[in-house]
């Protein structure tokens, strides 16, 4: 379902939107923006080139020399880009009374309570004029804030020329004031080489410190889905997926009518009901943003399916010796990992938030606490930046690293492998003395190969061997009765042949349901009936052999 195209043609507008100079300066480009006037050298520079055909479409068209149209081979602009801006009002924070006769305008970082919607500067044209949102687009979530639709909007001509005038017009005219916190540029274009539709935008966020922080989403998406001949072999298969589906639905429903309550406490019906969860004018800008968004979202819902799909294969292939003690493994000593790993994570994220104390307003690394948690999984996987925390705090830092790396490295990490290392050595001696757990797959292979034997006659059906063990045990006790053993004697006989079989089967059959079969109350009683009456047994047999040794010495 995934086009692997996609990458490829991602790299390529990055490449052309992220990564191209600014004329005469190499080292501005998108990504290196940092000032007002750096992101207006961009505009009218590689941004402006990249969007029309004289720079990025030169090596991608021919010419028609009769009516001197142009053809374009590869990435085709869809409309026109749009430029939109969000604001935040003054006052909107609040100054300290001994600076307030100092400062006169204070503008606070952005949200919703505090996003300036009056119009400002030359208000005869629409990009000095707040305009509400028309679309049903996702809010964006950028590295400063949660930014909502609309705002100060305009789309770029589809000259070069008119598009330059326009970017020179806004920057002489201020439109980028103080209170600017994030604009917005986005386009979309499509490559019909690959049937690719690729949606493009840059974001660059004005924090209220100053400065500017940069991002940006590629998102390449099919979504004309249905176009060459494998297309409609990938939608056969998405027909299939969905009768699989409804069939595991129907199951699962079923069993959860027949187990009730027992079927919650099955690791694998928890995984199937997750899995049941997961499956559900030329002239203007078109805005594919929105159908891109959730086009990524269903394929991330899809990814994840697969991946718990394929995690349930564990379930079909316990026959397999290894695959068997690992899961046997897991499912035994989950109980002490995770409470091992409450006290991990206690230490843990205490050491996260001395680093983003002590750290955090000169270290990247621990700039935020979710950045200290992350920092601390790289040092333990050997990326780390030892330096920086050193030159940040000369005595905390070479402590903060040493300690960490003992108590975490080398005894936390060690104690999870001590714990899985002892459970994985009692599996392993459970699996030499026979204790092997029942093989969900080898059993319906087993019950297969019976069913056939029995329709082709090769072997009796269980209910004929069934029957033929009960007319064998009534037969037994009928000649008991004939040859005058007491009635109670039969009684207790047949109890304790009951009691036997159902025993054996539940706890020295081969093929054990689980590594650990655990007794209720009602089922120690019974064993210890069992045990009684095997012992009154051991008794009376003691005493009809005395008897017999008594009449064999007479004679």
């Amino acid at each position: 379902m995934v086009n692997p195209h996609t990458y490829y043609l991602n790299k390529v507008m990055s490449s052309l939107f992220l990564d191209t100079s600014v004329p005469g300066e190499e080292r501005t480009n998108f990504k290196s923006i940092r000032s007002i006037t750096d992101f207006w050298k961009f505009m009218e520079g590689p941004l402006l080139e990249g969007l029309y055909w004289d720079s990025w479409y030169s090596n991608q068209q021919l010419y028609d020399l009769k009516n001197s149209s142009r053809i374009y081979y590869e990435n085709l602009l869809l409309g026109v880009p749009r430029v939109r801006q969000l604001k935040v009002r003054n006052n909107t924070c609040k100054v300290y009374s001994s600076f307030q006769s100092l400062i006169s305008e204070c503008y606070s970082k952005y949200t919703s309570a505090n996003e300036d919607l009056s119009n400002f500067g030359l208000t005869s044209n629409s990009e000095w004029r707040y305009s509400t949102s028309n679309t049903n687009s996702p809010w964006h979530w950028g590295f400063l804030g949660v930014y909502r639709n609309g705002g100060y909007i305009f789309t770029l001509s589809k000259s070069k020329s008119e598009t330059k005038n326009k970017f020179i017009d806004l920057r002489l005219n201020n439109w980028i004031t103080r209170g600017t916190r994030v604009i917005f540029i986005d386009f979309s274009l499509y490559n019909a080489n690959v049937n690719l539709f690729c949606i493009i935008r840059l974001v660059a966020e004005f924090p209220a410190t100053g400065g500017i922080v940069t991002s940006w989403q590629f998102y390449s998406v099919k979504l004309l889905r249905y176009v060459s001949y494998y297309d409609y072999f990938i939608a056969s298969c998405e027909i299939i997926f969905c009768i699989f589906l409804f069939v595991f639905t129907t199951q699962e429903v079923k069993k959860i009518k027949e187990f009730k309550s027992d079927y919650f406490k099955s690791i694998w019906n928890w995984l199937e009901l997750l899995l049941l969860l997961l499956l559900k004018s030329t002239e203007k800008y078109p805005d594919f943003y929105f159908l891109a968004y959730w086009h990524i979202y269903y394929n991330n819902i899809i990814a994840i399916t697969i991946f718990f799909a394929w995690i349930k294969i564990f379930k079909f292939i316990s026959f397999n010796k290894t695959m068997s003690q690992l899961s046997s493994t897991l499912s035994r000593c989950i109980k002490d990992i995770v409470g091992f790993a409450i006290m991990f994570f206690i230490i843990f994220f205490a050491y996260a938030q001395l680093g983003f104390l002590v750290f955090g307003s000169q270290v990247d690394d621990f700039s935020t606490f979710q950045n200290s948690i992350f920092a601390q999984f790289r040092i333990v996987l050997g990326d780390f930046n030892f330096a920086g925390i050193q030159q940040a705090n000369h005595i905390l830092g070479p402590i903060y690293f040493i300690t960490f790396i003992f108590f975490v490295f080398f005894v936390l990490l060690n104690m999870f492998l001590a714990i899985i290392n002892d459970t994985y050595s009692e599996v392993k001696a459970d699996y030499s003395i026979g204790r092997r757990p029942d093989f969900e797959l080898g059993k319906m292979i087993k019950q297969s190969y019976k069913n056939i034997l029995e329709k082709f006659r090769l072997k009796k059906a269980q209910k004929d061997e069934d029957k033929k063990t009960t007319k064998d045990s009534g037969d037994l006790a009928e000649q008991a009765r004939r040859e005058g053993f007491d009635e109670n004697e039969i009684q207790k006989a047949e109890q304790m042949k009951k009691w036997k079989e159902r025993l054996e089967k539940k706890y020295y059959s081969a093929e054990i349901q689980d590594d650990y079969q655990p007794v209720t109350q009602q089922e120690f009683r019974e064993l210890f009936l069992y045990a009684v009456e095997l012992e009154k047994e051991l008794h009376y047999i003691n005493l009809k052999l005395n008897q017999v040794m008594r009449k064999l010495s007479a004679l």
